[in-house]
């Protein structure tokens, strides 16, 4: 009998045929998602039920859905942030975990500068605005000489590094593992994270949502940062307390924010939808074609290489 693996982004081999291709020439029976959007909880339970393997993108793989799917010997993750796995659990199982490190470094670094200039340009604004026939001068602020702040210097906020650079912006970061020989290459400077948040103009999330930086960056912390400065994140919404976020946007406590994620995806009937100092994005950090297909591939390769005895190029967990 065939292995199956059950594929839930929907943008899977939509660019780049080639993951497809190869998970068919293994000869395995390929499950897609049947649904336009994220899979519940409960629809996870019913088609994950006797897959030998998943590809998974942001839907939930808790371990009830875990524990649903006994024939289960890897979770690819199609991205890098695994949040939203229980890994622990899986690890327990003797399930192997991958991810795709580095598929979507330059598609969310490039979203992030995206966001930096729109925010500090007011571009969605002025555009809303000319939309009502409202012909306004909206003042803005110039990036050179400006110093971002980057929580996270991993292979994203290293790339997002490079950009500010080229837009002769200062650098500073925030690391648990500083990486001071990178540093010297873009002249960066570390600091703790009080000082980094007080002296930053712009404030960049890129680091992965943990028990230790869930609401990393709370009342306490916005009202550390300058009232001219914008946070942007675009790497997992939980870092931020959003409801303290919100009270800092509406009192103009800082002066912006740029956000590709939230706590609550999609975040419906949020205040921050009705807010003119935001710019919001829909969770695109990752959807260039470049980044798709890269993240297809991966994804594709830790599946073959798990199932047919290797080890995924891409292992996160150790299974004995």
């Amino acid at each position: 009998m065939a292995q199956k693996i059950l594929i839930t982004p929907r943008t899977f081999g939509t660019i780049d045929p080639e993951p497809l291709e190869l998970l068919r020439n293994q000869g395995y029976e390929l499950v897609l998602n049947p649904f336009d959007r994220l899979l519940t909880e409960k629809e996870m339970m019913e088609l994950i039920v006797d897959v030998d393997g998943v590809i998974v993108g942001l839907d939930p793989v808790t371990e009830t859905v875990i524990k649903a799917a006994p024939k289960l010997k890897i979770i690819s993750k199609y991205g890098i942030g695994v949040d939203n796995i229980a890994v622990d659990f899986a690890t327990q199982q003797k399930i192997m975990v991958t991810n795709t490190p580095g598929a979507n470094s330059l598609a969310v670094a490039e979203l992030t500068m995206g966001l930096i200039l729109d925010v500090a340009r007011q571009i969605s604004y002025s555009d809303r605005r000319l939309r009502q026939n409202q012909w306004g001068r909206y003042q803005g602020f110039e990036l050179k000489g400006k110093t971002i702040g980057l929580v996270g210097t991993g292979q994203i906020g290293k790339e997002v590094a490079v950009r500010a650079k080229g837009f002769g912006m200062k650098i500073t970061g925030h690391d648990l593992k500083p990486d001071y020989e990178w540093a010297r290459t873009v002249e960066a400077v570390y600091l703790p994270l009080d000082e980094l948040l007080s002296t930053a103009d712009i404030v960049s999330l890129h680091l992965p949502l943990t028990d230790d930086t869930y609401h990393l960056i709370g009342e306490r912390e916005l009202a550390l940062m300058k009232k001219t400065a914008i946070l942007i994140n675009t790497a997992r919404g939980g870092i931020v307390d959003e409801k303290a976020l919100i009270q800092a946007l509406e009192k103009k406590a800082i002066a912006g924010a740029g956000l590709d994620v939230y706590e609550q995806e999609p975040p419906t009937d949020s205040p921050l939808r009705t807010l003119d100092n935001v710019v919001l994005t829909s969770h695109i950090g990752a959807h260039t074609f470049e980044a798709i297909s890269r993240m297809g591939r991966m994804a594709a390769e830790n599946v073959v290489a798990g199932l047919s005895g290797q080890r995924p190029p891409y292992l996160l967990n150790a299974i004995q």
